[in-house]
Parts: C-alpha cells; sequence; structure tokens
C-alpha cells in the first residue's frame, strides 16, 4: 500500500501535468476528487469559485491574497477561453487601463461576450466578474502578453464611458498620449459616425495639449456636415508644463502620478522646509544615532528577524563569517550587514548632496549602488550569483499581499529614467521625498530591496530640504503598506504623506534646523 507521501507525489505530477499542457485555471473535472482534496488540504491547490481552482503555494498563510493576485490575469485569460473559446474581450475600460500598463487587480472584471448571459461570478478574495450580453458585432481585438482579449487602443478610448475619464483620469491621458495620430481615432468615429463621441475625445486631446489631433478631428467632422460640438470631459485639470507623446505608456502614467499627486503633497506636508543644513557635522552625528533604531525597524517591515544586539555587532565589526560558521549561515545577518554597508552609501550620496551636487544627479547614479552594497554579503557566501547585482530586475515581480501589479521588467528601463528626471526637475523636497519613495515602490525595479531602497531615497531627498533622518517604525507596518496600497491602487497620496509627516515630527522632536542654520 501507498504510503501518504507517495500518495502525495502521485496527486502532485497530475498537478504537474496539467501545469506543463499551460493550463492555469483548474476545473472540477480535471481531477479525480480524491486527487483534488488531497491538493486541497496539502495547499497546492486553492479554489477560486465554485469548480474552480488555481495552483497555490503550501507556504502561504491561510487568507493570504499573493498567490491570487499574483495569478489574477492569467487565470482569468485561461478561465474565459474555456468559457467562450474567442468569443469574449474585456470591457473598453478596463482595456484601456492594461494599454497603459495598469495592471492593479480590479474588485469587479467586466467582460463582454454575445454568448454570455448579464450576471456575476464571485472569485476569491472578495473579486468577481461581471458578464455583459452583447450583440455580436465587428471589433478589433488584441491578446496580451497574458492571453487577455482587449479593445484595441483607439477602439477602447473611443467605447469608453465619459465617466470613466473622471474615474481614472490618469489611465485616459497616458492612452490619449499614447496614439500616433488622428488617423488611428477618425477612421472608427468617421465609420460609426460618432460625431458626439467625437467632440469628447476632440476635448480630451486638446486637453492633453495634442491640438493637432483635436483640429483635425474638428475640421474633419465638420467638412463631412455633422454637427460638431467639442468638450473637455476631464473635471480636474492636472497642472503638467508639457504633454508629449512618448513611446513607453509607463512613463506617461508616473509623469500623470507625480503631476496629480504633487499638490495633495504640498497641501497634507505641514512642516517647513528650511534648506540644507549648515551644521553638517551635527546632522551626521544625528543620522548614526539612528542607524540601530532604523536599520531594526526597516529590516523588520521587510519580515526579517534582526535584534539591536546582531544589528550593534555588525555596526562595531564584530561580525566575522569568515570565522564563525553561525555568522556566515544567518541569513538575517547577511540582510543586516547590507542594511549597513548601504546606509553607509546613503550618508556618503546625502553628503554630495549637502555640498552643493543636485539630488537627481546623485540618485541617478549612487542608487544602483545603495542596491548593490545590501546584496554584496549574500554573494560573498554564494547565497545569491554575482549578475543579480548586475541592475534592474530582468522578470516579473509581484508585491505580496497587494493588488497593484509592478510594472514588465522591460518597461523599468524607461520608468526609472523618468522617475531621475521627475527628482531633479522638482523644487520641493517633501515630493521629492513622498513622491520619490512611493513611485520607486510603484516601479519595483529590483528583484529585492525594493522597500529598503526607497526608504534610503525617502531619506536623502528628506536631507534635501533639511529634515531628519525619519525613521518608519515596525510597529505601524499596516498603516505604511496600506499608506502606499492607496497610493498605488486608488491614486490617492494623502495618507502616506500625512504618515510620513507625523514619523518626521515624532522621529526628531528635538532637532530641528532653525532657518539661521541653514545655507
Amino acid at each position: 500500500m501507498a504510503s501518504p507521501s507517495e500518495k502525495l507525489s502521485q496527486s502532485l505530477a497530475k498537478l504537474k501535468a496539467l501545469q506543463d499542457d499551460g493550463v492555469v485555471a483548474i476545473a472540477t473535472s480535471f481531477l479525480g476528487r480524491t486527487d483534488r482534496e488531497r491538493l486541497l488540504k496539502n495547499g497546492f491547490l486553492s479554489e477560486v469559485s465554485k469548480g474552480w481552482y488555481i495552483s497555490s503555494n503550501p507556504e502561504l498563510r491561510k487568507g493570504d491574497t499573493t498567490g491570487w493576485y499574483s495569478s489574477y490575469w492569467v487565470f482569468c485569460a485561461d478561465y474565459l477561453n474555456q468559457r467562450f473559446k474567442e468569443n469574449w474581450v474585456l470591457s473598453p475600460e478596463q482595456s484601456l487601463s492594461i494599454h497603459v500598463g495598469n495592471y492593479t487587480v480590479p474588485q469587479q472584471l467586466a467582460v463582454k461576450s454575445s454568448a454570455a448571459s448579464n450576471n456575476i461570478v464571485n472569485l476569491a478574495h472578495n473579486t468577481s466578474l461581471l458578464y455583459l450580453k452583447e450583440k455580436a458585432t465587428k471589433r478589433e481585438v488584441e491578446i496580451t502578453n497574458e492571453g487577455l482579449r482587449i479593445y484595441s487602443l483607439p477602439d477602447a478610448l473611443i467605447n469608453s464611458s465619459p465617466r470613466f475619464f473622471n474615474q481614472n483620469p490618469i489611465d485616459v491621458r497616458s492612452a490619449l498620449l499614447s496614439i500616433h495620430g488622428a488617423s488611428e481615432i477618425l477612421s472608427i468615429l468617421l465609420k460609426n459616425g460618432q460625431s458626439v463621441v467625437a467632440g469628447r475625445i476632440s476635448g480630451a486631446f486638446r486637453e492633453v495639449g495634442r491640438g493637432d489631433i483635436a483640429d483635425e478631428i474638428k475640421s474633419t467632422f465638420e467638412l463631412t456636415g455633422y454637427q460638431f460640438r467639442e468638450k473637455n470631459p476631464f473635471q480636474e485639470k492636472i497642472n503638467i508644463l508639457s504633454f508629449d507623446r512618448v513611446e513607453s505608456p509607463y512613463v506617461s502614467r508616473i509623469r500623470m502620478m507625480w503631476q496629480s499627486m504633487r499638490e495633495d503633497v504640498i497641501d497634507n506636508f505641514k512642516i517647513a522646509e528650511t534648506g540644507i543644513p549648515k551644521d553638517k557635522e551635527g546632522y551626521f552625528k544625528r543620522i548614526e544615532e539612528l542607524f540601530v533604531a532604523d536599520a531594526y525597524n526597516s529590516l523588520s517591515i521587510e519580515g526579517y528577524k534582526v535584534s539591536e544586539d546582531l544589528i550593534i555587532k555588525i555596526r562595531d565589526g564584530c561580525w566575522k563569517p569568515e570565522k564563525n560558521e553561525s555568522d556566515k549561515d544567518h541569513l538575517n545577518a547577511l540582510a543586516a550587514k547590507g542594511y549597513f554597508d548601504a546606509f553607509n552609501k546613503v550618508k556618503e550620496s546625502i553628503a554630495k548632496i549637502l555640498e552643493g551636487q543636485d539630488q537627481g544627479d546623485v540618485v541617478r547614479s549612487d542608487l544602483n549602488n545603495w542596491y548593490r552594497s545590501m546584496f554584496a554579503p549574500s554573494v560573498t557566501v554564494g547565497i545569491i550569483e554575482l549578475s543579480d547585482l548586475a541592475g534592474y530586475r530582468a522578470i516579473p515581480v509581484y508585491i505580496r499581499g497587494s493588488m497593484h501589479t509592478p510594472p514588465s521588467a522591460s518597461s523599468v528601463r524607461d520608468a526609472m529614467p523618468e522617475l531621475f528626471r521627475l527628482i531633479k526637475g522638482e523644487p520641493v523636497a517633501c515630493v521629492r521625498a513622498i513622491l520619490g519613495h512611493f513611485i520607486l515602490v510603484y516601479i519595483h525595479p529590483f528583484m529585492d530591496g525594493n522597500g529598503r531602497a526607497a526608504r534610503f531615497l525617502m531619506n536623502t531627498m528628506l536631507a534635501s530640504g533639511g529634515f531628519g533622518w525619519t525613521v518608519i517604525p515596525v510597529d505601524r507596518r499596516d498603516e505604511y503598506m496600506t499608506a502606499l496600497e492607496d497610493a498605488s491602487v486608488r491614486s490617492d497620496i494623502k495618507a502616506f504623506t500625512t504618515l510620513i509627516n507625523h514619523l518626521i515630527e515624532i522621529n526628531d522632536p528635538n532637532y530641528e534646523f532653525k532657518k539661521e542654520t541653514t545655507l
């Protein structure tokens, strides 16, 4: 008789065979009841909807959303293909968001199909599918790398509801900047005689500074005898100096986020900027005093089990992996050593800024050095490869528990230079600090260490405005992560700004750089 482990191994082999065939959405019929129950019990299978499952990691805690959010889009594509074959497409609004790189997991995903009924299918973690029955129609459909069937970008813009323009202005504006020319839009509008929609689209193009396209739409419709009235569909204006068409939608999106959020940062950040501190020696003394607390809290936020004694041991040079085998094998100690090395590199960057170098240029040249210093100890003992320190990630990453999906690896190469340009061009230090931190985490350019790098970036930018080094305590981790999620998923930066403003005050109540002590 086979042992329990042998039986589990047999069930896992059947699950692997499905995975090898490219199956993500696993229907009840794909596995026998015994195999299915065995895999569910041992955490290798997770129920998504009645009769449908996905592969799961048994190490994830019950209720952890990471497995679901990371497989959400490929599951939906596979599930919908099994249900409707090629007779489905995501709504124009969702299609538009995907075109501009917004893969945030929605609470409800709207799907159109002539074979659908108007009903809702509940999925895992309070997400759902909304089926919308539509008449059979000819439309241009594109298929993404995840297998999602979406409207072409011009079709998505034209068919998105007027309300969507104000609910998701960053996505829509980014989409408008991705259009090559008026012909892409006009061919569809004229074919369907959509003069009212043409007026809205024309007004939208003019609002983002693409008056050439707006004028061409307007003149073409007037020439063909249509009644034409141009209307700006956006209620809230983003104050941006120039709107230029860019090749990467992520560049447009990041630029839009920065411009739309900066006023909220300024309005909710109550501490006055005092400028670069004149007492540089005193400033660095205070930073060094905060190292132990900063390292303990920053590493604990990321899940490392570190103690202040361990951090002090590393700081004082008493950590000896070449002599002590327990030091060599201790992952937490490696993380703490890397943090100490990176912390010293960050201090060097701050010194450059305090000596007058441009903060954007400093961060552009030094950020990767911080990252490499963080993980060099792990390379030394052979835990990770030297090639892993080469630079930005080359594969997708997911943020534990977040509905936000970071940009693709190829998009990081466009997104990071834009972040540096925004930092360099931003005159207000608190905006550089708050939005620099948020957008670095939003991009997630590295395979690991993004949160630590973002907190280093924040403190470097705070120094450029005379603010003290600020520790984010681990006991406020949930508040911190929720505030970042609000910014990523709902474009609301207020909670994050308020949190950092408060932490600056409580971290450094007696260390204020008055105007008379600044340059």
